[in-house]
């Protein structure tokens, strides 16, 4: 039987007798109300202008070079590769992969190689060609001649599906900022479209003294985007600035945070509502979550914490991402503790806790406190659990979906956070019984008498609150 939760927005204290899970469900239906038709059109479109235009993903190959690792690392990177194709909205016909010790400087792959996967891309009828990897933009230009297809590397297609998936007004453009930063070194055109000089009212309507020769189209562009650029990083600059008043007001009221990370499709949010209730959208599908959520729960001895849901990483998470999330990733470095969620039945839940642990490296979060909570144990072998309990001897085995080890997580939570070191004996005038209340909310109260000119209470307490105590001490003579 599951327990009503509260509305527990930081500044909302109304509680409803049933789940509100309306969030999860309406992002839910819009998320799939209209999804991109695959299939229907494999029509090679002349491309003549930037690469910054809407990505069409249809049908697509698969292209990965080996540099490293085993046979079957290769094949797990690409599996990825094609779940993210997939989430984008696009139908995998076929994938193939190359055991280079680097990458062709020139195609990725080398002339020779690229000529058949042409060769497949006809025969199977595809429109894009995505490459497990951040091809530079020489690479992508060659690559393109010789398919005569639509390119896109690992990046691109991350930032479409984050693209997809923004929904707030700070993702909507830390997502964009990402895009351009991306794009930048890779505007080009086709023939003359970007070379050509434009003047008077094409050039934006200078008229005269303007004509002649001037930008070039690519120049404009540029010029352009680095000026969309510098507004985007102002804008998600006050964003953060009131995120970060938002945990400063949090940790003036003591009230310690926590928060869930871990590799997309871990089942993050999926725990966050086991744990508080909160109704959030939860999909099988890669970062269903970017806009991080804050909920209010409450320890099995009665203190109060949050709990942030935070965007999933991914293996090789694209450096534009991190700088343009990073204000919404100090959610995490800010954190008392840390739960790091790992997906048990993944074929490889170890290399997805190193890719966590170089992001948290890059957000200077390497130093929160962290727990790993091992999700979907109903979806394990037994064999699969004995071979992770070995790697993982720390580890707390949950299951978000049937509720399976949720209460062993909650008592261990408990334990780890971060306990009042201020030893108080005071006497509180019962006329300030809002000070009694915060200590048996945020402090652990050892003893409490009711005397004649108020309530006595010897209890351990943070600074903050001791400091607000201090004129009702009891001095020793």
């Amino acid at each position: 039987m599951t327990t009503a939760p509260k509305r527990d927005l930081l500044d909302e204290a109304t509680a409803w007798d049933e789940p509100d899970d309306t969030t999860g469900s309406y992002a839910l239906e819009e998320r799939s109300a209209l999804r991109r038709v695959a299939g229907l059109s494999t029509e090679l479109t002349d491309i003549t202008e930037v690469e910054y235009r809407r990505l069409r993903l249809e049908r697509v190959v698969l292209v990965g070079v080996w540099t490293e690792g085993t046979a079957a690392d290769a094949d797990r990177s690409l599996a990825e590769l094609a779940a993210l194709a997939e989430t984008a909205g696009s139908v995998v016909l076929e994938a193939v992969s190359q055991r280079r010790s680097t990458p062709d400087a020139a195609t990725y792959v080398g002339s020779g190689k690229a000529l058949e996967i042409r060769d497949i891309v006809a025969a199977t009828g595809a429109d894009t060609v995505i490459c497990d990897g951040e091809l530079a933009p020489g690479q992508l230009n060659s690559l393109e001649k010789i398919l005569k297809v639509k390119v896109v590397d690992r990046t691109a297609l991350i930032l479409d599906i984050f693209a997809q998936h923004a929904s707030s007004r700070e993702g909507k453009a830390q997502v964009e900022l990402a895009q351009m930063q991306y794009m930048l070194p890779r505007l080009r055109g086709w023939g003359e479209s970007m070379s050509r000089q434009a003047g008077g009212r094409v050039a934006g309507g200078g008229g005269i003294g303007t004509r002649g020769p001037g930008e070039t189209k690519i120049e404009t562009d540029r010029r352009r985007i680095r000026a969309r650029v510098s507004k985007l990083r102002r804008e998600i600059a006050g964003m953060a600035t009131a995120r970060a008043t938002q945990r400063s007001n949090r940790g003036r009221n003591a009230v310690p945070s926590v928060a869930i990370a871990g590799y997309t499709n871990a089942g993050k949010s999926s725990l966050l509502n086991q744990l508080t209730g909160a109704g959030v959208l939860v999909q099988d599908a890669l970062f269903a979550t970017l806009d991080p959520t804050v909920r209010r729960a409450t320890s099995p001895d009665g203190r109060e914490y949050t709990l942030t849901d935070t965007v999933g990483f991914v293996r090789h998470l694209p450096h534009q991402l991190v700088d343009a999330f990073r204000s919404t990733l100090e959610e995490v470095a800010a954190a008392d503790l840390l739960l790091h969620v790992v997906d048990g039945s993944d074929p490889d839940p170890l290399g997805q806790i190193e890719a966590v642990h170089v992001v948290l490296q890059e957000i200077d979060a390497a130093a929160v406190p962290e727990v790993i909570v091992v999700n979907k144990v109903d979806a394990m072998t037994e064999e699969d659990v004995l071979t992770l309990r070995q790697a993982l001897p720390g580890a707390v085995w949950v299951s978000a979906r049937t509720g399976h080890g949720i209460d062993a997580l909650r008592d261990l939570v408990a334990a780890r956070l971060p306990r009042p070191d201020v030893d108080v004996d005071v006497l509180v005038p019962y006329d300030r019984g809002d000070l009694v209340a915060r200590m048996h909310r945020d402090g652990d109260v050892l003893s409490e008498l009711h005397e004649a000119g108020g309530t006595r209470l010897t209890a351990r307490v943070d600074g903050a609150l001791a400091a607000a105590l201090q004129e009702f001490a009891i001095r020793v003579a």
